[in-house]
């Protein structure tokens, strides 16, 4: 995942390289992105290189170069969904840019994770999810459920006779029961976030 800032600085590093032939330089990148100081590009160019999107070599001038050209695509952020206690819905609106392999067809949207009741589905706190918008999922489906009309949680979905069982992935926590459920959308993939 990259924050609009990181995507303005890989965006004018190919930008350049594909115009001139060769990479900018520090300061180069510092006057046209408007940026403070040499260091907040340095900054920068770390957490590209630790998300893997560029390679350069160390005390070597101009030697950032843009990894694998990876399509990018931006879904909404829509806040954070509790992987435990459910928590009140709260939608925020901002735009991620993911990679186009953690998506499917249809329409998605983007989840930070609070809680640790899904780690046994690989799903940690802070992590983020990339959810496929549904209404319906089949039973032992990670998905985002609406309950009490307010509160979402990360669960697995199972119906059974008269209720529905929301299931932590996590042994120690115990599962919820409910009457109804609205399902908001299915997990379809997760990743870790770098400090950005």
């Amino acid at each position: 995942m990259l924050t609009k800032k990181q995507k303005k600085v890989l965006d004018y590093i190919q930008e350049y390289a594909q115009k001139k032939g060769f990479n900018p330089s520090h300061d180069e990148m510092r006057k046209h992105l408007k940026l403070s100081s040499v260091s907040t590009v340095s900054h920068y160019m770390k957490i590209l290189q630790k998300k893997g999107y560029i390679k350069r070599e160390k005390n070597i001038a101009r030697s950032a170069e843009v990894k694998k050209k990876e399509r990018l695509v931006s879904i909404p952020f829509k806040g954070y969904i509790a992987a435990g206690q459910p928590i009140e819905a709260i939608e925020e609106f901002e735009t991620i840019t993911v990679p186009s392999n953690l998506v499917s067809s249809g329409e998605h949207f983007a989840l930070g994770v609070k809680g640790d009741s899904m780690i046994d589905e690989g799903i940690f706190d802070g992590d983020t999810v990339v959810i496929r918008k549904q209404h319906t999922v089949e039973d032992g489906e990670t998905a985002v459920a609406l309950i009490n009309g307010n509160e979402v949680t990360l669960k697995k979905i199972y119906k059974e006779k008269n209720r529905i069982r929301l299931q932590p992935a996590n042994p120690n926590l115990k599962p919820l029961f409910v009457k109804s459920v609205i399902i908001q959308g299915k997990v379809i993939s997760t990743f870790r976030n770098f400090l950005t």
